[in-house]
């Protein structure tokens, strides 16, 4: 196997966290709880932030000892208060929708809207595996019953707690058992 082959074996797997939840609500103390499983399995967390539900998930991920990248929308790189390990600012606005879908081995889905509906159909035109949290209401509990189109192009693994998650992470191959 030559270096960079074995290079790109090592690479931790990345999971990006779409959707958006309020604080307080059940699918916002899951996407904390997924960032901490994330981070503590060795799993890179990519996210934009730009939602409680997605910015609580980076928050804890970092206070887990874990690594977050943030890609967001504006081009200002001197933001003070995102938490991430690793800062990308885009300057795309809306279109770093592609980033956010293409940036992860697999996208975690949690609620969502517009936006985030937009990054689900990105990513299963590009093969990505989706990870929507069910039974917290939101766009993510309609995903399997209601796939972007009937291509298959990619895996659709419900969870609705983090035992869960786990074992979807492991049915992928992203954690050692």
């Amino acid at each position: 196997m030559s270096d960079t082959a074995a290079a790109i074996r090592s690479r931790p797997r990345q999971v990006c966290v779409l959707g958006s939840a309020e604080p307080g609500s059940q699918a916002y103390e899951l996407a904390a709880a997924a960032g901490e499983l994330l981070a503590t399995l060795g799993i890179t967390v990519v996210s934009g932030c730009g939602s409680p539900a997605t910015r609580v998930a980076a928050e804890r991920a970092l206070g887990a000892g874990g690594t977050v990248v943030s890609i967001v929308p504006s081009d200002d790189i001197g933001l003070e208060d995102w938490p991430c390990s690793v800062l990308i600012p885009c300057g795309m606005g809306d279109a770093r929708n592609l980033l956010m879908a293409l940036a992860g081995d697999a996208c975690l889905v949690i609620g969502g809207r517009a936006g985030t509906i937009s990054e689900v159909c990105l990513a299963w035109l590009h093969h990505r595996p989706l990870l929507p949290l069910t039974g917290c209401g939101g766009w993510s509990d309609q995903l399997e019953r209601n796939p972007p189109d009937e291509r298959g192009n990619s895996p659709i693994l419900p969870w609705g707690s983090v035992e869960e998650l786990r074992t979807r992470l492991l049915e992928l191959g992203f954690v050692e058992v």
